[in-house]
């Protein structure tokens, strides 16, 4: 019963272990589903279980009918035109990052975006290229066909390279959707929670180096070859500044000068958001006029600048991929398939939470999935979605994938009809865009002086995942990333926080002794927390620090005792001790023997309980001892193990938990488990953990319920009157009653 005063609160319940509790309380026998039952379920199939999968395949079924055309049609038709423009530029830009002909941009972003409008589940993203994503299939794409196979018999000229290098790109770019397709069917859309923000967030800026360093040969036209290797973006700097003095002056100063005006109007448009309507269109404007510029100006002809050139107007064929470029880069899909949808997901969770509608993470995985595939059968490469541009589609007012499939229908007029207007655009034109797109991942930076101040392990997962994405490469650097990331859960869970409790405040309170002055730490009782799971690994270590809390290991106290009776019996039957009522007297001069001569080859007799039934006294080791008979001292009689917070243990720290508690239990300490989760008890009976010394009954619901019932434990043993009650009790009842002073004063009615 609980009765409110004030702010205080008063309970009258009885001092519950964790079978008096179920004895009194019945326990509801739930069915447990099996893994089978799962399956079962997961491939069961019904008219409605049809329905929801046909709804669920093909989200547009479900929102497309409710939408509201009068109030959302004029918004998405704006922001798709504004995306729309966005992605052609960016597709053209990030075309250079994969090293293939900027034209192959476009379908990049044409294609998925036509198949996200079909499958996708959020309403906000624009999907398309991504710098990263560019940069990973860049890198697959020039190791496989480098710079210097234009000696090759396979590739006399710029042309077949290059077609060389869309058909790389392009089945890179299937198999990671067949990848991420096969991830969606399977319901691994959780696979997300394995790259933490810090991962991705160093991740990514290590991405962002290695864009700006990827496009410095665009910016100062020089023939620098790709590096696919660890210390490549050393081996590219290299080659970048031992040749500086062939820089083209004319693309250097362009890219300068378009970079300056596009941060400028980045900025301006971040700082006065609220009061633009909507955000200039930097992009566009800077493309055209540098586009008018180098066609009146002829560029390319009296300064020698590399242009876009001419693009295919129309649609190729669909083709297969390559099969000898599929075995080859089967990393690198796997990697270009996961931190797409990781990058996607995330942007995608935070329009879905910020506009209150829900997202499926299978689903996304399947919309990717397909559009990879179907961009790269159009030899397209990889997409996901830009930041920049998603955010350009929701901040111009973009309700729905109406506006994207808008979006898809700007690109498809380039593609089709306006596309040669681009053709005198200056490389290092596009190369300042994409690097102009890099401002929110390269101002990252800040964050790691932050994660220093508040989470220590997450700062350092930051730092190894950006030197090793930036030193190593971007597939091997991410592969480092998330094995780091791994073993840092292992290391904080290999070593867990444990602490010695004392009661705070004479309540049921129980908190780390070191951090209150104010507590009461009742005699002879040692109360240990684990906050963490106990498995294999970090077994070892919580037997130490229990060791340690109680200062000293059992089981050299239990040997010693041991040692200690085979002495005291080989004395009595010499004759040298003398038996009274209190102690044992020693008669004779003691003559010291090694523990090596007393153990006689039977050190595992040393390990088992002490028996003191031939006897004729029972020795009391906290007394004095013969002369020459030392026994380290112990002056608890009860340990209380908080496990409120160990949420699994597994078969082998089960076997050295129970070890270690017999060995306590041999030398009459008295253990008791508080707070286990529910069917933590189940498990320790199917596993055959109790036995004759460790028993069921040793667990109780909290710390307080164990610490009153070993206080009461001890009050019967040392009074008459008390014991004589409790052997009247039918049951355990014992409704304990704390006043201010102390848990020591107390009345107990049986």
């Amino acid at each position: 019963m609980v009765e409110p005063v004030g702010n205080h609160y008063i309970v009258a319940r009885p001092v519950y272990s964790e079978n008096l509790f179920n004895e009194e309380h019945e326990k509801l026998h739930r069915y447990h589903k099996t893994f089978w039952d799962h399956l079962k379920i997961y491939f069961r199939c019904s008219p409605q279980r049809v329905k929801k999968s046909a709804l669920g395949l093909f989200p547009i079924v479900s929102w497309l009918p409710a939408y509201r055309f009068k109030e959302w049609i004029l918004s998405d038709i704006v922001s798709g035109i504004n995306t729309g423009l966005v992605a052609v530029l960016q597709g053209l830009a990030f075309a250079l990052l994969v090293n293939v002909p900027p034209g192959y941009g476009l379908y990049a972003a044409f294609f998925p975006a036509l198949v996200y409008f079909i499958f996708g589940t959020s309403r906000h993203i624009s999907v398309g290229p991504f710098p990263v994503l560019s940069l990973m299939v860049g890198g697959a794409v020039i190791r496989l066909v480098p710079d210097d196979s234009a000696g090759n018999s396979t590739s006399t000229n710029i042309s077949a390279i290059n077609e060389e290098r869309v058909m790389v790109a392009a089945s890179v770019t299937f198999l990671s959707g067949v990848f991420q397709l096969l991830l969606g069917i399977l319901q691994f859309g959780f696979i997300v929670i394995y790259l933490s923000q810090s991962l991705i967030s160093g991740f990514t800026t290590a991405a962002a180096i290695h864009v700006v360093v990827s496009q410095l040969k665009f910016m100062f036209q020089l023939p620098v070859p790709g590096f696919n290797k660890p210390f490549g973006i050393i081996y590219t700097l290299e080659s970048v500044f031992s040749q500086i003095t062939k820089t083209n002056i004319a693309d250097l100063v362009t890219s300068l000068l378009v970079l300056l005006i596009v941060f400028v109007v980045k900025e301006m448009n971040d700082r006065y958001k609220a009061k633009l309507p909507t955000p200039i269109p930097i992009e566009l404007l800077v493309t055209v006029l540098a586009a008018l510029v180098s066609y009146f100006a002829d560029l390319k002809e009296k300064f020698g600048v590399a242009v876009v050139g001419q693009l295919e107007e129309g649609f190729q064929a669909p083709v297969a991929p390559d099969a000898g470029v599929l075995e080859k880069c089967i990393g690198d899909s796997i990697s270009i398939a996961i931190v797409g949808f990781a990058v996607a997901f995330s942007v995608a969770k935070v329009y879905s939470i910020k506009h209150d509608y829900p997202i499926d993470g299978n689903q996304e995985l399947i919309a990717f999935g397909l559009g990879n595939i179907v961009g790269g059968s159009f030899k397209g490469f990889a997409s996901s979605t830009a930041l920049s541009r998603s955010g350009v589609q929701e901040s111009t007012g973009g309700k729905t994938q109406i506006a994207g499939i808008i979006s898809a229908f700007i690109v498809l007029i380039v593609i089709l009809a306006i596309g040669f207007l681009l053709e005198p655009l200056q490389k290092s034109v596009l190369a300042s865009l994409a690097l102009g797109n890099l401002k929110g991942m390269l101002m990252q930076f800040k964050e790691v002086s932050v994660l220093w101040r508040k989470d220590k392990y997450d700062c350092v997962i930051w730092v190894v995942t950006f030197l090793a994405a930036v030193l190593l490469g971007l597939d091997i650097g991410l592969a480092t990333a998330v094995a780091f990331q791994l073993l840092t859960v292992v290391i904080r869970s290999q070593i867990p926080s444990c602490s010695v409790l004392a009661n705070v405040g004479r309540s049921n309170i129980y908190r780390n002794r070191k951090d209150y002055t104010d507590i009461y730490e009742p005699e002879g009782v040692k109360i240990f927390r684990c906050s963490s799971p106990i498995f294999f690994a970090n077994i070892e270590f919580f037997r130490e620090k229990l060791v340690t809390a109680v200062g000293f290991d059992p089981l050299r106290v239990l040997r010693k005792r041991n040692k200690a009776l085979r002495k005291i019996r080989k004395m009595l039957k010499n004759g040298e001790l003398q038996v009274t009522p209190v102690r044992l007297i020693c008669t004779a001069e003691h003559t010291y023997e090694s523990d090596e001569e007393l153990d006689n080859n039977r050190i595992e007799e040393l390990d088992q309980p002490t028996n003191m039934t031939d006897l004729p006294i029972q020795i009391n080791w906290a007394a004095d001892l013969p002369p020459g008979i030392t026994v380290p001292r112990v002056d608890i009689h009860s340990i209380v193990l908080d496990f409120s917070a160990v949420s699994f243990l597994d078969f082998s720290a089960m076997r050295i938990l129970q070890k270690t508690l017999k060995e306590f239990v041999r030398i009459d300490i008295d253990i008791y488990i508080a707070g286990a989760h529910e069917g933590f008890l189940d498990k320790l009976e199917r596993c055959a953990f109790f036995d004759e010394e460790i028993k069921s009954s040793m667990f109780f619901l909290t710390i307080h319920d164990a610490v009153l019932h070993i206080l009461l434990k001890k009050d019967i043993a040392s009074s008459p009157k008390l014991k004589l009650a409790e052997e009247k009790a039918s049951s355990n009842n014992y409704y304990v009653e704390i006043p201010s002073n102390g848990l020591r004063s107390r009345e107990v009615t049986v």
